[in-house]
């Protein structure tokens, strides 16, 4: 089955600032794939090639098995970019009815669905509409049309957590249909809740790529303990073992102490059963957890799970 999404070798440079270096990345038909990283990793630069803006220095992309600049690859993609641009002088309704017609729209009951969804008033003028209303009604025009493939590159930028979750819903429902997404966000608790596979970018760099679930089981354990009353806090004993770092107290003198392990916990149970303990938790680490080990210091220069596809 050709993947949707096709980046081979992909290399970018504007003068001498290499935004991507040696992209690999791949998304398979049916998948939501989140694509993560700070300002200015190349998210952006990807997805501007992707929708055949940008061409690479070098490398090959492919877009639903075609070069994104060729004709025809445009109309089958759901494209929401970062800056939004509508014509100021039309309605909504106008907006999202040349929209259509660009697209070969003939039955628009799925786009009447989505305004109602997303709370947009069709006679309202653009002009004037805030943010949160923009991002609305260009995430209408990239879903009305039921595409093979959607590209959202911040898509609930200026939305409320009412408007979020309509859209993680029809995110669902279009991965449910066999549309692919990909879903470029800096809000990583809704990439984990929808994203099948993940990428995330480091300095134009991939740094790791898999499945989201194994992305959240390799970041670091965190644990967090609170020492008995009276009981001497271990810091310097904790500090050493292999496999701990950021050993901290909660609060100056307190008996609470929090710190990240990796690999088994079991020096460190054996540690903490030489002391008198009140509470042990451990919470399961999350995908902003994971995210985030890419950006300390000793952050690895690049790890890709296996089967991950990227």
């Amino acid at each position: 089955m050709t993947p949707l999404i096709e980046c081979t070798d992909v290399t970018k440079r504007f003068g001498d600032f290499t935004a991507l270096s040696r992209l690999d990345l791949t998304v398979p038909q049916g998948v939501v794939y989140g694509y993560l990283g700070p300002n200015g990793a190349g998210k952006s630069t990807t997805i501007r090639m992707l929708m055949g803006l940008s061409r690479p220095t070098s490398g090959r992309v492919r877009v639903l098995g075609e070069d994104p600049a060729d004709a025809g690859v445009r109309s089958r993609i759901g494209y929401l970019p970062g800056e939004l641009r509508l014509d100021e002088r039309l309605t909504i309704a106008q907006t999202l009815t040349s929209w259509g017609r660009l697209r070969g729209l003939s039955d628009t009951s799925y786009r009447d669905e989505l305004v109602q969804r997303f709370g947009v008033d069709p006679a309202r003028k653009v002009r004037g509409l805030s943010t949160g209303n923009r991002r609305k009604v260009g995430l209408i025009g990239a879903f009305m049309a039921r595409p093979e493939l959607l590209i959202l590159d911040e898509p609930t930028n200026g939305l409320d957590p009412l408007m979020q979750q309509v859209f993680l819903e029809a995110v669902e429902e279009a991965r449910g249909r066999g549309q692919s997404v990909l879903l470029s966000s800096h809000i990583l608790s809704e990439v984990e809740r929808v994203a099948d596979l993940v990428a995330v970018l480091q300095g134009g760099r991939l740094a790791a790529a898999g499945p989201t679930r194994e992305l959240r089981r390799g970041a670091a354990q965190r644990f967090h303990v609170t020492f008995a009353d009276g009981a001497d806090v271990p810091l310097v004993s904790l500090a050493a073992l292999e496999g701990a770092s950021a050993v901290e107290r909660r609060l100056p003198e307190s008996q609470e102490v929090s710190l990240a392990w990796t690999g088994s916990p079991d020096p460190l149970l054996r540690l903490l059963a030489e002391h008198r303990i009140a509470t042990l938790t451990a919470p399961e680490p999350d995908l902003e957890d994971a995210f985030l080990e890419f950006y300390q210091p000793d952050a690895p220069d690049g790890r890709t799970s296996t089967g991950a596809g990227a």
